[in-house]
């Protein structure tokens, strides 16, 4: 039993819960990657323009960008750049620090993200939503929302 009461799994559960899940998005992922709407910018492109459109006004450091995606740090600055040579997005001195930066959208970059954003919501719900149904998704959004709090909290890198 744990601290807050609930039955311990045991490491093959634990393995074979991580394999299921690490399988499932794998094949969600590749369906997405091949979705038409990431032809003008790739999947991992709109994720960064997607990160950005939840953050402050400001924008976010690259340190901070790079706690949301599954990019290398260098592999993230190479993109950042790409996306600032297409005008999706800019970067600034922040206010607080001469020698921080910010990157945040342009309205390019908005309006981008917010048209591609439509059609890969649509496709997430033709792909997940014949699968499960709204009390299973919210199930599934609550599992996963507290299996990554747990991992953040317990086991930070």
């Amino acid at each position: 039993m744990t601290a807050s009461g609930r039955e311990t799994a045991s490491v093959r559960e634990t393995a074979q819960a991580w394999e299921s899940l690490f399988r499932a998005q794998v094949a969600v992922m590749r369906r997405l990657q091949a979705d038409p709407a990431f032809k003008e910018l790739g999947i991992k492109e709109y994720d960064v323009l997607f990160t950005l459109t939840g953050c402050p006004e400001g924008g976010l450091r690259l340190n901070e960008l790079n706690d949301h995606v599954l990019l290398a740090q260098s592999s993230l600055s190479r993109l950042v750049e790409r996306l600032e040579r297409k005008g999706l997005v800019t970067r600034r001195a922040a206010p607080d620090d001469g020698r921080g930066t910010l990157i945040a959208l342009t309205e390019e970059g908005w309006a981008t993200q917010k048209r591609i954003g439509r059609a890969h919501v649509r496709e997430i719900a033709r792909l997940l939503g014949g699968a499960l149904d709204g009390g299973e998704l919210a199930e599934l959004t609550r599992l996963t929302g507290r299996l990554r709090d747990h991992v953040v909290e317990h086991h930070p890198l």
